[in-house]
């Protein structure tokens, strides 16, 4: 049961008292209200207390409703402020909204009408404060090795804190140097075989006829050139992770030897008369798509389906954002520390290349640019010209080739790139609306690292709209 003391507190901003009157009538027992007749008595107002809403007049006798607004919507992004005038027009209703306010009463409005406005507003901000506080409590910058704070990036941490104190096969996909590594690294970090050994194994940089004997060992004498006994990955792995890289260079035989390990815990070296048995976690990766690789007969679908547990999708760096300078800054550090050289930070017009750069090695291109700047260059700062060939293009004044940098206007108006569109559109093509509201938002999500609650707020929505489009667009898509 509410209190008094405990009721939301509004402070209500009217010119004429008996209006004032009727109004805090209105509101009868469900809120605090304290009542004010002007502009200086309503900044004094907030500078003492903290209000859950303002009701404010556009037409005050000291000053306009609307400069009050700016003062507080300066300070203060998320109270709302709900204006009121008897002199409506449209023009002032779209410049009040404009400004922040949260919505429009035109007088004279009765006691319901009122009530169901308040009502509305508080509940959004509520919402709001909900939506930004479980945002807040995921949110990181770092996690582990991993650097990134973006949205997808927010969405890979999530995964891996559901799935690593399980036992069940995670399935990692994405594009060459998006960081399956590590992503399997943090996996394996993050539950409690962390203690034990972490083996990762690369099965493309191994040859087809050693593969076996690389996850399953061999016996001395097993096959020419075996001299000695060798311990396999399997065995290596066991009480912790065992990590297999690039699962789709497997040939055919040796997927139907791992389905068995996987299925049983059980695996015969080669040579061996005996099967071992051993406690494993499996986390495999692949850039390639796994079911096509099932529909081409290159990948055991039986296989497929065993291994593809929890998946987890690497976005493509071109799809994170402000992750790109949050890497590049932390790789710069390190190269530099590395090297023995000073580099402390990038020029503005270099940190504007790299967000416009396509990026198609992803996180390895881009730890390999960073260290050929280190390198081959001195100084403090990383300027224009230290950045390699991919950059020559954009720093000529020319039209770059294929996953060079994209011609871009002048630094300042420089910022990071658009998420893809689904589709590609002519000049006299119309879409559906919805598609062109989607893309906006995804934009404006993307500008903000991720950062849900502050798209909404430079959108001039709430977070909640924003969450709730998502779910449509899905379910439409789908």
């Amino acid at each position: 049961m509410m209190t008094k003391d405990t009721l939301p507190r509004i402070l209500l901003v009217e010119d004429s008292p008996s209006t004032a009157l009727v109004y805090q009538g209105y509101l009868g027992h469900d809120y605090q209200v304290r009542v004010v007749h002007s502009g200086g008595e309503a900044l004094e107002a907030l500078r003492e207390h903290h209000f859950a809403l303002l009701l404010l007049d556009v037409r005050l006798p000291d000053m306009s409703g609307l400069e009050i607004l700016d003062q507080v919507r300066d300070q203060d992004a998320s109270t709302p402020i709900i204006m009121m005038t008897a002199h409506g027009s449209v023009d002032v209703a779209v410049e009040a909204m404009q400004r922040g306010a949260s919505d429009f009463l035109t007088k004279p409005f009765d006691r319901a009408r009122l009530r169901v406005t308040l009502t509305k507003a508080l509940k959004e901000r509520r919402l709001t404060e909900i939506v930004a506080e479980y945002e807040k409590s995921f949110e990181r910058d770092r996690f582990h090795r991993m650097v990134g704070a973006s949205l997808p990036m927010q969405s890979v941490y999530r995964i891996i804190e559901s799935a690593a104190p399980s036992r069940a096969t995670v399935f990692i996909t994405g594009e060459s140097g998006t960081g399956k590594e590590l992503c399997a690294e943090a996996i394996h970090a993050q539950s409690p075989r962390a203690s034990q050994a972490f083996v990762a194994l690369n099965c493309a940089a191994i040859p087809r006829d050693l593969l076996e004997s690389e996850i399953f060992g061999h016996i001395k004498g097993a096959f020419t050139g075996a001299l000695t006994a060798r311990e396999g990955a399997a065995s290596r792995a066991d009480g912790g992770t065992l990590f297999l890289d690039e699962i789709g260079e497997l040939p055919l035989d040796l997927q139907s030897k791992l389905l068995r390990f996987i299925q049983s815990g059980a695996f015969q070296p080669v040579g061996a008369g005996r099967e071992q048995q051993v406690d494993v976690r499996f986390v495999c990766a692949t850039n390639r798509e796994p079911l096509e690789e099932v529909r081409q007969g290159r990948f055991r679908e039986d296989l497929y389906y065993r291994l593809h547990v929890i998946p987890v999708q690497m976005p493509a760096l071109r799809e994170r954002g402000q992750d790109v300078l949050r890497i590049a800054r932390t790789l710069l550090a390190e190269f530099s520390d590395d090297e023995g050289k000073a580099f402390t930070g990038f020029r503005p017009d270099v940190e504007a290349l790299l967000l416009r750069h396509s990026w198609p090695g992803n996180v390895r291109e881009l730890s390999n640019v960073i260290r050929n700047v280190v390198v081959l260059n001195e100084g403090s700062w990383v300027d224009a010209d230290m950045l390699p060939a991919p950059f020559d293009a954009l720093r000529a004044g020319g039209r770059p080739g294929l996953g060079a940098v994209d011609e871009a206007p002048a630094p300042a108006a420089i910022a990071p790139p658009a998420p893809a569109r689904e589709e590609e559109q002519d000049a006299g093509s119309i879409v559906p609306l919805w598609r062109e509201e989607k893309r906006l938002i995804e934009r404006a999500i993307a500008l903000c690292g991720g950062n849900v609650p502050q798209a909404a707020a430079r959108l001039e929505i709430s977070a909640s709209t924003i969450y709730r489009k998502k779910q449509q667009w899905e379910q439409t898509v789908g």
